[in-house]
């Protein structure tokens, strides 16, 4: 069974993302990321306030002590340890914004309130929501 998620982080970090193929998270995050799946799908919102891209999953989670992702906003020591391969999906030419896709995605259960969905590194999201944003990289 396919899984579908939403993955943020900020711009320093999307350019690791698309350069490396790879997503990382923190010890926090762990339980997260050890439920993704090769074939799972990861949607990147990044900060602030737009969708750069879908990614595949290759892998399952892994454990890297390579220091490549920016921790501005974390501890100094931060090296979002837990990893996972990504091959790339739907990487749309023009950012897609994401509040043109608040009033529609349904994981989303207070629309005023919505930048607090956007604070997690990590969330499993309905496959209706992952449809949704896949349309918009094709529109763009």
């Amino acid at each position: 069974m396919v899984n579908y998620w939403l993955c943020v982080t900020n711009e320093k970090n999307w350019e690791v993302i698309k350069q490396r193929r790879l997503w990382g998270v923190s010890e926090r995050n762990r339980g997260k990321i050890e439920r993704v799946r090769p074939g799972d799908f990861l949607i990147f919102y990044v900060k602030p306030k737009k969708i750069l891209g879908i990614f595949k999953a290759t892998t399952k989670q892994f454990k890297s002590g390579e220091r490549i992702f920016d921790s501005t906003g974390f501890s100094e020591d931060e090296i979002f340890p837990y990893r996972i391969k990504l091959q790339p999906f739907a990487l749309p030419e023009n950012p897609i914004p994401i509040e043109k896709l608040i009033p529609e995605l349904t994981f989303i259960i207070s629309k005023r309130m919505w930048p607090g969905y956007f604070r997690k590194a990590m969330q499993a999201i309905p496959k209706e929501d992952f449809e949704l944003v896949h349309s918009w990289t094709k529109n763009l």
